[in-house]
């Protein structure tokens, strides 16, 4: 599963992809240059069993208000963003900022929530995951608390992400032959952002997964080791706020600095002061990663 496809190939399923997506949801939404489709829950589950059935590989990668900053200032992760075959909006910001341009984004996505719906459908469908992430024993601990939820859910491995992630190390390349000794059909990778883009980037075509997800802390909040913001706050828009409030010290500069920058940032695409030149090219289709 892990070849390098030529460039024709690539070509012939851009355009096999774009054409799918287009008969299953509407038209995307650009939002500082990254394309945000505009899907729910219940979609997701629609295309991953349409993969998982016909045996394909893809990525599914998600954007919040810090992604977006971020793939705003590197290009290398922006189009990266974009070469994926669906992207979903994790936050309320992203959401927001899509409203303010004139897009509709159906839901919020976040794994803290998608997680548990993912893992029953998973078990439901006798589909195996793969969790790669957090300190050393969080992976396993998450895996338990999910298979206590879902009895028949198969987990076939979990690894740590403490290791060196140069494309090149002996330790990536040992965590590449166990996720493909394992064969997943769902990768979740979580190293936060942009690390596990990244990372992702660099090893996609190395892996034996079907489908590839990004799920920052979301091991730590199954794990328990990581306190998520109460429902209240996270079903209102102030999940941001909440984490603040958890993390100061780690959080201040994305919420207290990057929240304005972004939405400066919408203010400019608004009135059509944002440079997209550089990256509409790139995010009118989607070339597999």
């Amino acid at each position: 599963m892990g070849y390098s496809r030529t460039h024709t190939e690539r070509r012939e399923l851009n355009n096999y992809d774009a054409n799918v997506m287009d008969a299953v949801k509407p038209a995307s939404s650009h939002i500082l240059g990254v394309r945000v489709d505009p899907v729910s829950q219940q979609d997701l589950k629609t295309e991953i069993k349409r993969i998982l059935d016909a045996g394909e590989k893809r990525l599914f990668l998600n954007v919040n208000v810090n992604c977006l900053n971020q793939a705003t200032e590197f290009s290398w992760l922006r189009e990266f963003l974009n070469s994926a075959y669906l992207v979903f909006c994790d936050g309320y910001g992203v959401k927001v900022g899509g409203f303010l341009l004139g897009h509709h984004i159906p839901e919020r996505i976040t794994f803290g929530d998608w997680i548990y719906p993912l893992s029953s459908f998973a078990s439901e469908h006798g589909y195996t995951l793969f969790l790669l992430g957090a300190k050393p024993r969080v992976a396993e601990k998450a895996a338990s608390r999910l298979q206590e939820l879902n009895a028949d859910l198969r987990i076939v491995g979990t690894h740590h992400g403490y290791f060196d992630k140069t494309r090149d190390s002996i330790e990536n390349r040992r965590v590449i032959e166990i996720i493909n000794e394992a064969r997943p059909h769902i990768l979740l990778v979580c190293f936060g952002m942009p690390l596990q883009e990244q990372w992702l980037l660099e090893n996609w075509e190395s892996l034996d997964a079907n489908i590839a997800f990004t799920g920052g802390a979301v091991l730590d909040y199954v794990a328990g080791v990581l306190k998520r913001p109460p429902r209240w706050m996270t079903n209102s828009g102030l999940e941001w706020l909440g984490r603040l409030l958890i993390e100061p010290r780690r959080l201040w500069k994305r919420y207290l600095i990057g929240i304005p920058i972004f939405f400066w940032r919408i203010l400019k695409q608004r009135v059509g002061l944002f440079d997209m030149s550089n990256v509409l090219t790139v995010s009118q289709h989607k070339p597999q990663k």
